[in-house]
């Protein structure tokens, strides 16, 4: 690491030099700071500047930040108020000392500093060590502008009608937008057809408990306290097992409750239900059609999804899928359809979120072109759902 002292005070930067017992060039003028950061690409710089007068300190720093955003800047000053902090911190600078700052302090920020640029420079000579990022490929890229652009041009007497529709019906957007969490873990805004009353979020709650995986979930508990009643043996055993005690700080709960909650957590990471009683009338023949999907037409032609892919999650979703196990769902575009759509579109509404996830799974490591022209061929002609979901 080497230092500079950026300003006129020569006796203050003699006592950095001191404190800190390094050499430490001095610079007057920006043109010799400029010289003395040539090397900059090769050698790691921190420098100092002495806080002067705002009007003319802002700019020259902004200045110095985009010419080497790889500086480290230390600004000198006394104690500023949080209101004139901001400007330098974002003008570029990285950390705020006052000419009293002790030895010990001192030193302790520049080895922070000085062990924050070794793990900067690691990162980049090993980039395997970091996480791997999905790119769409050309041919899917180019396919995915020609294929929606082209479907919204043939398709437009069908959004027009079906946005009148949607009006005429119940008040509200005709667009329902959504966070949702494509490729990479990258957060876009969805497009739909509005199929629900405008309230249907603040709904949701109430009708969690129709959720069809946690129903499954619920029926499969009951089955097994079932098995075990009849079962004197297998009922003492279970007995046993809940005497086996958790403890977390004050709290305590049976090691069976802990796995049972844990278990829906992660099952559950798919929410849907049957006969949704917060679709509109027009919402349910536009779902059936799946014309409620098209808009999504636009996001693909902004680059957020493609016409094959994962179905992108909503956010509450998408955290539960964050291990080793299931994260490489995110290492696929996702799509208007998909490999899971199209295996057992007839009976999604029974596919458990396991399958689900196993599917969206395949599709990231196997994808290609002739498996998108299959699912897209497949799509066409599961249309119509057998179930109202």
């Amino acid at each position: 690491m080497e230092y500079i002292f950026w300003g006129n005070n020569i006796p203050l930067a003699t006592h950095l030099r001191e404190t800190l017992q390094c050499k430490i060039s001095e610079c007057l003028t920006f043109q010799q700071l400029k010289s003395n950061l040539t090397l900059i690409n090769e050698v790691d710089f921190c420098v100092f500047v002495e806080r002067q007068d705002i009007l003319t300190d802002i700019p020259t720093i902004t200045q110095l930040h985009k010419m080497y955003p790889a500086l480290y800047i230390i600004l000198i000053s006394e104690p500023l108020r949080k209101e004139e902090k901001i400007p330098y911190l974002r003008a570029g600078i990285d950390c705020m000392i006052s000419k009293k700052t002790s030895k010990e302090d001192m030193q302790k920020l520049l080895s922070v500093v000085i062990d924050f640029k070794e793990k900067e420079k690691s990162r980049k000579d090993n980039p395997i060590s970091s996480l791997a990022e999905f790119h769409l490929p050309v041919w899917k890229r180019s396919f995915d502008i020609l294929a929606a652009g082209s479907a919204i041009l043939c398709l437009s007497p069908i959004l027009i009608t079906t946005a009148l529709a949607i009006l005429f019906e119940s008040r509200g957007k005709v667009v329902y937008k959504s966070k949702r969490v494509g490729s990479n873990y990258k957060i876009f805004d969805f497009y739909k057809f509005r199929s629900m009353y405008a309230d249907a979020d603040k709904r949701l709650a109430e009708y969690q408990k129709l959720n069809q995986y946690t129903k499954k979930i619920a029926d499969e508990e009951s089955n097994n306290s079932s098995s075990a009643a009849e079962d004197p043996l297998q009922a003492t055993s279970g007995n046993i097992e809940q005497d086996i005690l958790l403890f977390s700080d004050n709290l305590s709960t049976s090691e069976n409750d802990y796995l049972k909650t844990k278990r829906t957590e992660r099952s559950n990471a798919f929410f849907k239900l049957e006969n949704d009683p917060r679709i509109t009338r027009v919402g349910h023949f536009i779902r059936k059609y799946s014309i409620d999907e098209l808009p999504q037409l636009f996001n693909i032609l902004k680059g957020d999804m493609s016409v094959v892919g994962n179905r992108p999650l909503p956010l509450y979703e998408a955290e539960l899928l964050t291990s080793d196990e299931y994260v490489n769902r995110f290492m696929a575009p996702a799509g208007l359809t998909g490999l899971w759509q199209v295996e057992k579109r007839g009976g999604a509404g029974k596919m458990s979120a396991e399958e689900r996830k196993l599917l969206d799974i395949k599709y990231a490591k196997e994808f290609s072109f002739r498996m998108d022209m299959m699912i897209i061929i497949k799509t066409f002609t599961a249309f119509i759902q057998k179930e109202d979901v």
